[in-house]
Formats: structure tokens, C-alpha cells, sequence
């Protein structure tokens, strides 16, 4: 323990197995009093459910129970970063109508969806075991899209470029993988097309390794620097909002860049 003292600082080691602990609990869900509850919700409302009598045109089994222990809210989850994020991107692109858009990376869902109005090529690292009318895959890096230069019209990567030279995903470390990844969407994109992309904003630009990046507004226009900026909304917590507030802390960015 002295040793890792030394490196990371008495504050850091105090810090450690509180954010180990906040890891098991907000990745992996584990939340031992809350699972405990709801084991005994779920076998109150087995013994309910057994004691109404069965359904002859269903067979019941203990060996088939499958406990849903999450799914009993009042209100509809929903992680609103993607919710805000995607339905603004769709909205735009509606509006522009591209003859072909190209996306880096984003949720594979959201370009699938999208496809089915606006035909979509979509490149990543890890192809998608999926097909579908309009939609098609390149395999690719954003570091080295396989795309020549000024050859795109419409472009996307949403929550993407924050990840790159971090590891979280198997790629290489690299304290300057964002702009890398950022000097790409630029090389590819045409003069007078347009780029939607979002990434974390904060109070200050940061890393929270291994997680993502965050970055102050400034930061934002820097690296899009002699681009023309055409609309930018930002979500803090379950709202969004048209300007950057950096006493709100940490939220996301989305914008609209025309090259």
C-alpha cells in the first residue's frame, strides 16, 4: 500500500475503493441490498402468481422462471443523453435529406433506424451481425477512415471521438485521440458538407480515464476551427438546453458543423 501510496497520492488510495465500489455498482448493477429486495419481490409475487390458479394452455415450472428483477418502475427508463442526442440528429437529417449519409461509429440502432429514410453507410472497428435494406458497413478506424479526402457530404459520429486512445474499447493509447479522430471527420468531409457530432462538455476539459474525455465549449469551436457552426444544443441531466453552462458541470454537446 505504501508503494501505491507514493504514486497515486493519500487522497487517490482513499479514492480507489470508492470508485471500484461505484464501478460494480453503475456497471455491473450490483447492488446487493437492492437485489436482495428484489429476489423477495419477485418469489411473493411467484407465490401470487402459482396461488391464482394455471392457465391449461401454458405449462409452469419452477425450472422455467426467468426473475425480471428491474423492470417494475413507475416511469419509462430512459438515459437521456441518447434519447436527446439521436432525435436531434434524426431531425436534421430529415431536414437535409442527404442522397447517401455516412456515420463513424454512433449507435448502431440509431443509423439502422435512420437508414430506413435516408440510405446509410456505416464504419466501424466491429462490423454489426445485422442486414437491412439501405444500410451498409465499412469496416474502418476512425483513425484511418477508408474514405478519400473531401469525399463526403453528410457525416455523423455521435459520442464517439471522446473514446479514442483511451483502451475502452481494445484500442491503442493515445493522449491525442481525439483530435486525431476529429483531424479524420475533417479529411473526409466536403466542402459544404455537414457533421453532426457530439462529445462531453465540462466546466474544464478533462480526462476521466478510461471512460471518455470531456471538453469546455472553447475547446469544442478550437477543434473546429474554420468550420461554420450551424445550431449546438447541450443535455444536462434530463434536459436540454440551446447554450453551454459551465457551472452545470458535466453534460453532453451536440452540433452541427458545416466544412
Amino acid at each position: 500500500m505504501g508503494r501505491i501510496a507514493k504514486k497515486l497520492g493519500g487522497f487517490a488510495v482513499i479514492r480507489v475503493p470508492y470508485l471500484l465500489a461505484q464501478t460494480l455498482r453503475t456497471q455491473y448493477e450490483l447492488h446487493p441490498f437492492r437485489w436482495a429486495a428484489g429476489v423477495a419481490g419477485f418469489m411473493r409475487a411467484y407465490r401470487k402468481y402459482t396461488a391464482k390458479g394455471r392457465n391449461p394452455d401454458f405449462t409452469a415450472s419452477l425450472a422455467d422462471i426467468y426473475p425480471c428483477l428491474r423492470d417494475s418502475t413507475e416511469t419509462t427508463p430512459i438515459e437521456p443523453v441518447y434519447f436527446y442526442q439521436d432525435t436531434w440528429a434524426a431531425a436534421i437529417l430529415f431536414r437535409l435529406r442527404p442522397a447517401h449519409h455516412y456515420d463513424v461509429g454512433s449507435s448502431v440502432k440509431t443509423m439502422a433506424i435512420l437508414s430506413q429514410f435516408v440510405p446509410t453507410t456505416m464504419i466501424d472497428i466491429r462490423p454489426p451481425e445485422v442486414s437491412l435494406r439501405n444500410f451498409h458497413f465499412k469496416a474502418g478506424s476512425i483513425l484511418a477512415l477508408p474514405l478519400e479526402d473531401a469525399a463526403i457530404d453528410s457525416l455523423s459520429s455521435l459520442c464517439v471521438v471522446e473514446h479514442i486512445g483511451l483502451g475502452r474499447y481494445g484500442d491503442d493509447l493515445d493522449p491525442r485521440g481525439s483530435e486525431k479522430a476529429i483531424a479524420e471527420l475533417r479529411r473526409v468531409l466536403k466542402p459544404g458538407g455537414h457533421l453532426l457530432i457530439s462529445v462531453p462538455v465540462d466546466s474544464s476539459s478533462r480526462v476521466y480515464f478510461n471512460a471518455h474525455r470531456a471538453f469546455t465549449r472553447e475547446h469544442v469551436m478550437s477543434l473546429f476551427e474554420g468550420m461554420t457552426l450551424i445550431e449546438e444544443r447541450y443535455i444536462y441531466g434530463a434536459a436540454v438546453q440551446n447554450d453551454y453552462d459551465s457551472a452545470a458541470g458535466f453534460g453532453t454537446g451536440l452540433f452541427h458543423f458545416v466544412k
